[in-house]
């Protein structure tokens, strides 16, 4: 596929994304922006930071082919970059962005993200392909199905965790998904799924973290008249609701809001929070800095 530029064609290829993280230094720009422009590489959109107090340095860069010294297909990218990826010894992943990344999605009762994240999918407002949905209840198969998702009823207890995390890892292996979505998943994952997901589980809950652990926290919100509610969707770790944040938002309520407003205008959040999650990490703009994240919106 060519396209029309200055005068002259384009050869479509692609488009690929770069996304890396490496030790900062001097040159690092230089040699991506230079090994495109060698290999008639055409930059579509590009972005970098630099943590000075990590010293490390991150970049995104989508291209495509812009001529026949561009190299065929994704392996044959990942080659040429190979010899820079190795000099910076870069944490680099290089991705066709028209291959979309699948997703499992496990929920618990509540509804509203999960909906949310089906209703983006089949109307083609988010480009992932959900590969299954998981539950400890029945509650949401017919959402599921309806949808044309397989829907995998897990029911879990003390007694049978390890089995039923290993089914569900069992589940994305099988429909070849990268990631794991807890949308309102209302279980702890144990540090051994936690770790073996690093980097590939994202988890939404609302913004009283700390304040209002456990059960009925817009009831004890409401309660303490607070005036700021939201939700939070970061990547889960070993340590319950603090890993890396991804997005967050906030709604201003005030003492007229009830409690049952509060809990709908806090659903409401929670699935547009994580949503952009979702695009954000499927779209490789999500990078892991430590304890936080390097979001390249």
């Amino acid at each position: 596929m060519t396209d029309s530029y200055l005068g002259g064609s384009i050869d479509l290829t692609g488009p690929y994304v770069l996304t890396f993280s490496c030790v900062d230094a001097v040159g690092i720009v230089a040699a991506v922006t230079g090994l495109l422009a060698e290999r008639e590489g055409f930059i579509l959109d590009s972005q970098q930071y630099a943590d000075l107090d990590s010293g490390r340095f991150f970049m995104r860069v989508a291209f495509r082919g812009a001529g026949p010294r561009f190299p065929e297909g994704l392996a044959g990218v990942q080659d040429a970059f190979a010899p820079v990826v190795e000099r910076f010894h870069m944490d680099a992943r290089i991705s066709d962005s028209a291959a979309k990344p699948r997703f499992v999605i496990a929920v618990s009762q509540g509804s509203h993200c999960l909906n949310d994240l089906l209703h983006r999918w089949s109307t083609g407002n988010l480009a992932i392909d959900i590969v299954g949905v998981v539950s400890n209840h029945e509650a949401q198969r017919r959402l599921s199905e309806w949808h044309g998702v397989p829907f995998h009823y897990l029911p879990v207890s003390d007694a049978n965790r390890a089995d039923q995390e290993a089914a569900i890892l069992d589940v994305m292996a099988r429909g070849g998904a990268d990631y794991l979505v807890l949308a309102r998943y209302m279980q702890v994952l144990s540090q051994d799924l936690s770790a073996k997901l690093a980097g590939r589980c994202i988890n939404i809950h609302h913004s009283f973290l700390p304040g209002f652990k456990g059960a009925k926290p817009y009831h004890r919100a409401h309660d303490r008249g607070v005036k700021l509610i939201g939700a939070t969707a970061h990547f889960v770790t070993s340590d319950l609701d603090e890993g890396p944040i991804i997005e967050q938002a906030v709604e201003r309520v005030d003492h007229r809001d009830s409690t049952d407003d509060l809990i709908r205008i806090g659903r409401d959040v929670e699935a547009q929070v994580l949503a952009r999650a979702v695009r954000w990490v499927a779209e490789q703009r999500v990078l892991i800095d430590g304890r936080k994240t390097v979001v390249f919106r």
